[in-house]
Order: structure tokens, then sequence, then C-alpha cells
């Protein structure tokens, strides 16, 4: 029996629309538990791709729901444009798509590090890359920041006895865990030196105690909320503006 989700990407595949899964379904993908109903979906904003996207939204009877409208002005400024299937077998499901995430890079780089998933003979799903994940994760919400901390752990544990460098790396950057922040340095003391520049406090993790490096990592997600509450203030006042002309 074919899932709500798996009717979504399947729909979207079989059109070929360029798009990638992110949020909740991915984090179930890579092993973060997040019950979620909905299908977040990044696109490329060509005019072929979402074209493509219109003929696979028409196929699952889906309409748009609240605001903005379904228009690449909106999607390239970083809204979500919202819908909802009637298809019998996605009823109810609420499709997101966007195109523009803060402090993650450009469709296409995301794109060339995507993560593909063979599900049948000739069918295939692409997923954004856990480090991109990560990194789209990094938002105001309560909810994002243990995620991010599970995704890593998830990711740590399966990987640690042989790591690749690039995974050590993202380990080092985006760990939120003391006891694994610790262990990976000492593991890996050229790796340490290399995101130096990027994670500057991890320069005296071995003289600060737990509670000092808590506070470190503390700060740095006040940074990046603040950041992100910055990022869509305007865009929370364009969609009030457009609900009052609606």
């Amino acid at each position: 029996m074919t899932s709500p989700i798996q009717k979504v990407l399947s729909t979207l595949s079989s059109h070929n629309v360029r798009s990638l899964l992110i949020g909740g379904q991915a984090c179930i993908f890579y092993g973060g538990a997040e019950f979620s109903r909905d299908a977040d979906i990044a696109v490329l904003t060509s005019a072929e791709n979402l074209r493509r996207l219109e003929r696979a939204l028409v196929e699952l009877r889906a309409e748009s729901i609240a605001v903005p409208p379904f228009a690449v002005e909106y999607l390239l400024r970083g809204h979500a444009v919202h819908f909802r299937c009637a298809h019998p077998d996605a009823a109810g499901m609420r499709i997101d798509v966007i195109a523009v995430m803060r402090g993650v890079d450009s469709f296409d780089a995301l794109w060339d590090r995507r993560t593909t998933v063979d599900v049948a003979p000739g069918e295939s799903y692409e997923v954004i890359s856990l480090q991109d994940l990560v990194r789209s994760k990094k938002t105001q919400r309560d909810k994002d920041w243990p995620m991010i901390r599970r995704l890593i752990e998830a990711h740590y544990v399966a990987n640690r006895q042989r790591p690749t460098p690039a995974q050590v790396e993202f380990w080092l950057l985006e760990s939120r865990t003391p006891a694994m922040l610790r262990e990976v340095a000492s593991a890996h003391t050229a790796a340490l030196k290399r995101v130096l520049p990027a994670r500057p406090f991890l320069s005296a993790l071995e003289a600060m105690d737990d509670a000092a490096l808590e506070g470190a990592l503390e700060a740095e997600e006040k940074r990046e909320r603040e950041a992100d509450r910055a990022y869509w203030k305007p865009l929370r006042e364009e969609l009030e503006r457009l609900r009052l002309a609606r």
C-alpha cells in the first residue's frame, strides 16, 4: 500500500521535477524520530521545472492554501508556498514548497550534494544531504535544536569506526554534545585545527569544563535563533499584508 508521502514523492519523480525532500520527512530518513504529516520540498525555480511541478500538483489534486500564492517571485524571496492534496492516495497531505533557505547554499549546490534513495527498480527519491539538512534546521523554533543534536549523534554512532575526513569535520562543526565534541577532537587533532576559524571556541576545549562548553553552545544557538528571527521578520510582515489584501 502506498503511503501519502510515497505518493507525493513518486508523483514528483514521474514528472521529472527537480526537487529535494527536506524538513521532518528528511529527518526521519536520517534517523531523527520526528512525526510529520507534511512533505517539505525544495525546488529549482527554472520556468520548466516549475511547469513540471504544476503538472505534478494537478495530478495530486493539490490546491494552494494560505498565502503567498504560487509565484516564482515569492519563492525567490524565501517564502514557502503551501498546498493540500486531495488525491485518494495522499488525501490531506500538505506540501510546502520552498526554493531559498537561510544559511543554506543555492539549490544547485544542494542538488550536487543530495542523497539518492532507491526505493524500487527505476524509482528513486532525492533527499537533501544530512549536512545541509542540519544547516536548514538552525531556526528560531524550539523543536529544531534537539533534532539537530539527534541527527548528528545518529550519524556519529553509525560512522565513528571508520569516518571520512569530511564526516569528522562535520561532527566538529555541528555537534551540540560536549562529550561527543571532546571525543572527536581528541581523536582528530588535525581536523580540529582546520575547523577553528568557523568555531573558534573549540580552541579552548581542553581548558573548558562542561558547563563552560554548554554555555558556548547555547550562545551559538542564540545567535542562530536571532539571525533566523531577523531573516523572517520582513517575510512575515509581507505575509500579513497578503492576508489582509486577500
